[in-house]
């Protein structure tokens, strides 16, 4: 009979625990849905731009945030492949035997893709650096740097420039 009750106990424990975990669980990734890491490795809210911590006049705000939306969603795309293709890469180098060509070839595969990604960003920077007048266009690259030092890409730290 002791048993009996140690295994309610155990139960009613487990129960406990599991609900814990899955209502965390829950809280995070609805928190985390309301977030988004901009091309600089800066984590924002989804509704929000960088660009809207410069003044900007109504007609300059809407060009760019009509820009900005379509860009935000392709470098989501992009980023969606290259996580993508380093599954495969890690894939690789679990074979017993890892095929060091397969290896070389999707290594440079996501370079490529990286390096495309970032032509994109930069292309999207210029254009819209070109809506803004000269001050606000050091305020934009001041808060492009920000947010590029302060983030971190694929493992790397932030570095410190001295």
């Amino acid at each position: 009979m002791k048993n009996n009750g140690l295994l309610k106990f155990i139960l009613v424990a487990s129960l406990i625990l599991n609900f814990t975990v899955l209502a965390t669980a829950a809280y995070l990734y609805t928190r985390q849905a309301g977030y988004w890491v901009s091309p600089f490795g800066a984590t924002m809210k989804k509704d929000r731009f960088l660009f809207e911590e410069l003044s900007l006049r109504p007609d300059q705000r809407a060009a760019m945030r009509g820009r900005a939306i379509p860009f935000r969603a392709e470098i989501d795309r992009r980023r969606q492949e290259i996580a993508a293709k380093q599954k495969s890469l890690v894939a690789l180098l679990r074979a017993d035997r890892p095929d060091q060509q397969a290896i070389d070839a999707a290594i440079a595969e996501i370079s490529g893709m990286q390096e495309q990604m970032q032509r994109m960003i930069t292309s999207h920077m210029l254009e819209e650096k070109a809506l803004l007048d000269r001050d606000q266009q050091q305020r934009f690259l001041d808060l492009i740097e920000n947010a590029m030092g302060g983030g971190s890409h694929a493992g790397c730290p932030p570095t410190q420039v001295r």
